[in-house]
């Protein structure tokens, strides 16, 4: 019983440590994390990253994320972790959307900053068969076409 709980308690940090210290780093598996720069591990600024400087970073990220100071990760830590990086990544999105949409500069998106600049573009390249109407057909065949284009995953 007592080794079980500890190794329980062994993978469950093991597994802790990597998601924190993978995250760190970007790009993982296709999922985005937050992107940190050479400076920012550099802390002597010598142009040259140490263990030492390296450990220093994931230490500091690890602290982050032990919101209850008690040198361990539980799961509602982990989670609340990814759900912050989320929100921020989604921050990040919807501002750089509104600064790209926003045509008169108020700081809103109006339904028509929201709509396609090739609307009718769009309609006519779903319309195949030029009738002014998209059929069921079209739309499935759209939607096979996108699917594709996006890596094939299936858009509801």
């Amino acid at each position: 019983m007592k080794r079980t709980v500890i190794l329980s308690t062994l993978t469950i940090l093991a597994i802790a440590g990597t998601t924190v210290s993978a995250s760190a780093f970007g790009d993982r598996d296709g999922r985005k994390g937050p992107r940190i720069e050479f400076s920012t591990l550099d802390t002597n600024g010598d142009g040259q990253l140490t263990e030492a400087e390296m450990q220093a970073h994931a230490t500091a990220r690890f602290n982050e994320a032990d919101t209850n100071g008690d040198g361990s990760l539980s799961a509602e830590e982990l989670a609340a972790r990814a759900d912050s990086q989320k929100a921020e990544r989604m921050a990040r999105r919807i501002a750089k959307m509104i600064e790209k949409r926003d045509t008169n500069g108020d700081g809103v998106l109006s339904q028509e900053e929201l709509q396609p600049h090739d609307r009718g573009d769009m309609f006519a390249k779903l319309d195949t068969n030029e009738d002014g109407m998209i059929s069921q057909e079209e739309f499935d065949a759209a939607k096979g076409k996108f699917g594709k284009r996006k890596g094939g995953r299936d858009h509801n």
